[in-house]
């Protein structure tokens, strides 16, 4: 069984090719199937978020696994493989394992060390079991991903500080209009990087702020986090007439198609508005732009801020590489170990069933007047012998870490015992 990582995110490719292979969170159950009926994918689970989409998964086949993957993505993303396959990337093995302990740990983000990632880890974790796709290499895999990344966060010092999209997003506006205390802002949209906007926006200095959300509950429910300044609330039927008299929109809803388009904005009374759109897919359709006094921004004009504290950060992501490197070598060793358990299962049950022969005759021959508290010393001294003889070999066979020394080992043991193990059969 082979680990393979095939995907793509902001390094690779712009949001216009992310947002098509945006897989939400209701129709992952329906992508691990469509994945799980290929027949050399064992095992999958998925990590979409607005910066990456990535399928994680263990194959029969290196070469043929990662073929059907990149056609579910070209069927997924309704593009042809060979436009699809330059914004693509595939790590197997070794370079997977620590590529998702990196993406866990937040170094491969665009805010480099920012703190959401660990969650969407989290939820592709828990997606794929409940949804079927995980078996033991990648349940345990993305367990030791989830272990690092909270190591990192406590062990280091790259998440602190550490800016989120919402508070990058916040700085892009602030460094286009320099004071947002002036500014009529809206947020489409009453998530949490909705929240988070808010919570960056008020240590900007903006007071005016309206959310606009189809659940007045949902907006309720936020601006009750922030008592300190007055939000005001409106329903998404009045969305376009809080845009006219906005000058600063941002969205960030779970919308699958635009919800703004140039059409709807044409005959909109405005002399100029900036649109932020941090969603993946786009909220704000491209050709908006072409409309007079709109500028628009999407997450990848993000990259502009984040290269300002780019570099402090990368120095304190070397803190990082060591610790994740040490969670690479458990995760590795473990693996490894698991090409030892049919053989020591075999040779263990085999040498049990000579003891328990061999018991049995001995009592036999005692006769039945032995006494049954005899009998038990007996059992457990013949326990402690076998186990004693198999301790020390056991040990050294798992801590072997040349594969060709213990598969020697391995075949050594199976014709030595003459050993059946599953795997064999």
């Amino acid at each position: 069984m082979n680990i393979v990582v095939v995907g793509l995110s902001h390094k690779t490719a712009p949001v216009e090719i992310r947002e098509k292979l945006s897989i939400q969170e209701a129709k992952m159950d329906e992508a691990i199937a469509h994945l799980k009926s290929y027949p050399h994918v064992e095992e999958v689970t998925v990590i979409s978020t607005c910066n990456r989409l990535e399928i994680y998964a263990v194959v029969q086949e290196t070469e043929q696994g990662v073929r059907e993957i990149c056609q579910f993505l070209a069927e997924t993303g309704q593009l042809q493989l060979h436009r699809l396959r330059r914004y693509l990337f595939t790590l197997l093995h070794q370079d997977a394992i620590r590529h998702l302990l990196r993406v866990a740990a937040g170094l491969e983000s665009l805010v480099l060390g920012e703190g959401q990632i660990l969650a969407q880890v989290k939820t592709a974790h828990k997606l794929g079991q409940q949804h079927k796709g995980l078996g033991r290499l990648l349940d345990r895999m993305f367990k030791q991903a989830i272990t690092a990344g909270k190591r990192v966060r406590s062990e280091t010092n790259i998440g602190t500080g550490a800016v989120s999209i919402s508070s990058a997003a916040v700085e892009l506006a602030q460094m286009k209009v320099q004071d947002l205390s002036d500014q009529k802002i809206a947020i489409i949209g009453a998530g949490k990087m909705s929240r988070l906007l808010v919570q960056h926006l008020i240590s900007k200095g903006a007071e005016d702020i309206t959310i606009v959300n189809r659940s007045e509950k949902s907006a309720q429910e936020l601006a009750a986090k922030f008592p300190e300044i007055d939000l005001q609330l409106t329903l998404s039927p009045n969305m376009f007439k809080v845009i006219e008299k906005s000058d600063i929109v941002f969205t960030s809803t779970s919308a699958t198609e635009p919800i703004i388009r140039k059409a709807d904005l044409e005959n909109l009374d405005f002399r100029r508005v900036m649109l932020i759109d941090i969603s993946v897919p786009l909220n704000i359709a491209a050709d908006v732009e072409d409309l007079g006094g709109v500028k628009l921004y999407n997450v990848d004009a993000l990259k502009e801020v984040v290269a300002q504290n780019q570099a402090s950060r990368r120095k304190m992501a070397e803190e990082a590489e060591a610790l994740l490197e040490e969670e690479v070598d458990n995760f590795i060793q473990w693996w490894q170990s698991l090409e030892t358990v049919p053989t020591i299962s075999s040779l263990r049950s085999k040498i049990e069933s000579i003891r328990e022969q061999e018991l049995e005759k001995a009592l036999s021959r005692l006769g039945a007047e032995f006494e049954e508290k005899h009998q038990e010393v007996i059992e457990t001294l013949t326990r402690g012998i076998v186990n004693k003889i198999l301790h020390d070999p056991m040990v050294q066979l798992r801590a072997q870490q040349d594969i060709e020394a213990r598969r020697v080992c391995l075949q050594s043991l199976q014709m030595l015992f003459n050993l059946e193990t599953e795997e064999a059969v």
